[in-house]
């Protein structure tokens, strides 16, 4: 019997200090979240730490000196997990992606104070040059320009285009901002400040995912709108807080689930990340979290940290040849500063009445396999008189421009179709007639 007692007894220690462990570290995530993170967490830390120090003590005052060190071992071991929480791990200076080696970075100062990288593909085709410019929004909210996305954009100025494409504050190899001065307003008004800079009259506008966002709210903005020729709004997110508030289906299914998971090194496999990016995605922590800071996040987010979100942007049928999207060297992505656009927008009264006034000719691009709740692109569908046309594209995810087939090739007859007035090469679906009948079909 006294041989069963023992490692009952031992078990029993064993399982005690597990609890204590687990309760200091609850504890101090609990307080992560009480200070938002304050001084790197390290406030957390020590309140922690004093606790489980004075716990320990209370515990072992009845026992001999050596035994009154026991009680200390739990505390030590959740004090150093609790320390790879608040132990840089990524630079906290940010470090910007180097140059790509097929264009030119040039960054411009804006009149809103933004500094932003820009990229210019001048018209290869000498024998069709289009007048007007074409300016090319990215997806993120906050994120760089993706190779893929070169890629297309060099195959539109192949067809004569003079494309620009400029990173939103923030992301990419533009400058950071204040963590409080990103805002959705803020990035229509560095829209209508770079087509001012680039003093070339009237742009044509392509805007993609939260790019189209940023371009929505521009066509609802008659100053801003006064400066666009014509507009394509691509796979929007939603517009304004009644329509972020929307809950409906999507397209098609999606690759997310069914394609194998995303290679290399995730932060998110890093306490310190795992935490700060985790708590922020919960609404736990705000994107000014004292816990990293803007550039610290920046630098230590990776591709793979973007999990399914990647193969969410393809068909299911892609599921096992979705493409590299970027280079290690040139992703960028900022968590924060994402959150914090996002934040604005759901937190931004209806822009309906506004957009109903516009003006500008514009069209639609819907995917059949779209990870986009489908009434975000319906109710600018709805709201915006201008929208000329809707191209529902099949055969293609979220990411409509990207690499496989044909897909790039038709994306772009479909964007130069309507910026030069001529015919559309699929139907005009939905209509705003057909929008009930596209939701009930769930299509």
């Amino acid at each position: 019997m006294p041989t069963l007692i023992r490692p009952v007894r031992s078990a029993g220690r064993l399982l005690l200090a597990l609890a204590a462990i687990a309760v200091l570290v609850v504890l101090f995530l609990a307080l992560i979240v009480l200070t938002d993170g304050a001084g790197s967490g390290l406030p957390a830390l020590l309140t922690t730490l004093g606790i489980g120090a004075a716990a320990a003590l209370w515990w072992g005052r009845r026992r001999t000196w050596p035994a009154r060190l026991v009680p200390f071992v739990p505390v030590v071991v959740a004090a150093a997990l609790a320390a790879s929480v608040c132990i840089p791990t990524a630079p906290t200076a940010r470090r910007y992606p180097p140059d790509l080696p097929f264009v030119a970075t040039q960054h411009w100062s804006l009149a809103t104070g933004s500094r932003v990288a820009v990229y210019h593909y001048p018209p290869a085709n000498a024998g069709t040059r289009h007048p007007v410019p074409l300016v090319y929004l990215n997806g993120g909210p906050v994120r760089g320009i993706s190779v893929l996305d070169h890629r297309f954009l060099q195959l539109l100025a192949r067809q004569g285009y003079d494309v620009y494409a400029y990173e939103q504050a923030g992301g990419g190899r533009s400058d950071l901002l204040p963590m409080g001065q990103y805002t959705i307003s803020r990035s229509v008004r560095d829209l209508a400040a770079f087509a001012d800079r680039l003093g070339k009259g009237r742009v044509d506008i392509l805007g993609f995912s939260a790019g189209a966002v940023v371009l929505t709210r521009a066509l609802a903005d008659p100053d801003v709108a006064a400066r666009l020729h014509r507009a394509i709004v691509a796979e929007p997110g939603p517009m304004d807080g009644p329509t972020a508030h929307i809950t409906g289906h999507k397209g098609r299914d999606s690759a997310r689930g069914l394609a194998p998971a995303m290679t290399g090194p995730r932060s998110t496999h890093t306490p310190r990340y795992a935490v700060a990016f985790g708590f922020m995605r919960l609404g736990l922590l705000t994107p000014d979290s004292g816990l990293i800071g803007q550039a610290e996040g920046d630098n230590a987010f990776t591709a793979a940290d973007l999990g399914s979100d990647t193969a969410s942007a393809y068909c299911a049928r892609d599921a096992h040849r979705i493409p590299v999207e970027d280079t290690a060297r040139n992703f960028s992505f900022s968590p924060a500063a994402s959150l914090r656009v996002q934040q604005t927008t759901k937190d931004s009264p209806s822009i309906a009445p506004q957009l109903r006034q516009s003006r500008t000719p514009a069209m639609l691009m819907i995917a059949e396999c779209s990870s986009q709740v489908r009434q975000w692109a319906t109710a600018i569908l709805a709201d915006d008189p201008a929208i000329q046309r809707t191209q529902y594209m099949p055969g293609v995810g979220h990411h409509m421009w990207n690499g496989l087939d044909d897909n790039n090739s038709r994306a772009a007859a479909t964007i130069t179709a309507f910026l030069q007035d001529k015919a559309a090469p699929l139907p005009n679906h939905p209509t705003r007639g057909e929008i009930p009948a596209f939701l009930r079909d769930r299509r």
